[in-house]
């Protein structure tokens, strides 16, 4: 049995992600308004923190792991992206959810199953998707929510010792039309 706890908290996967990572090898692919692609090389840093655990109802027992994520141009070195939440597991359910909001006035709750029976305690893999309107879901101002809609998110991150890599796809309703915007990186623990 893999060791998941950390002061008396079942961190489970989610365990593998806390410290601090870097990553240089990043790409962004944005719309543009006159319908073109933008492409972003970028480089970013994320650092996950045990944050204990939270009950609710008396009826789930949640450990969370708390993110920053700071993501800058390497065009020109500028940050454009800043993310902050919370990486959750349900131990009892083998539910992990994560929290993403970002300073646009979007927030998305986006969630998915995490199998423990072959956890190595080495590498995993988180699925987690969101869809406006759904169970697991998106909240944003009537300015985003008319302009750059986000309707639906989904991420794979892949954690492997001390590398982790991920790519995520949010579907956008903006410009007129339906757009992929879609990021992936690697990074390694410092």
């Amino acid at each position: 049995m893999v060791n998941t706890v950390i002061d008396g908290v079942d961190y489970g996967p989610l365990v593998l992600l806390i410290g601090c990572w870097k990553g240089d090898r990043g790409m962004d692919i944005a719309p543009e308004s006159d319908g073109s692609t933008e492409e972003n090389p970028f480089y970013e840093e994320i650092v996950f923190d045990a944050c204990g655990d939270v009950d609710n109802a008396d009826k789930q027992n949640l450990a969370i792991v708390r993110y920053h994520q700071k993501v800058f141009r390497k065009s020109n070195n500028q940050q454009f992206h800043d993310q902050v939440g919370y990486w959750l597991w349900d131990k009892a359910e083998g539910t992990v959810m994560h929290t993403v909001s970002i300073p646009r006035a979007v927030t998305l709750v986006a969630g998915g199953q995490f199998d423990m029976s072959g956890f190595d305690g080495h590498s995993a893999l988180l699925k987690v998707a969101s869809e406006d309107g759904g169970d697991w879901g998106v909240a944003q101002s009537p300015f985003m929510r008319d302009n750059a809609r986000t309707k639906s998110f989904s991420m794979n991150l892949k954690v492997d010792a001390d590398k982790i890599s991920y790519s995520e796809n949010t579907l956008l309703d903006i410009y007129g039309r339906e757009f992929e915007h879609k990021d992936r990186s690697s990074l390694e623990r410092v």
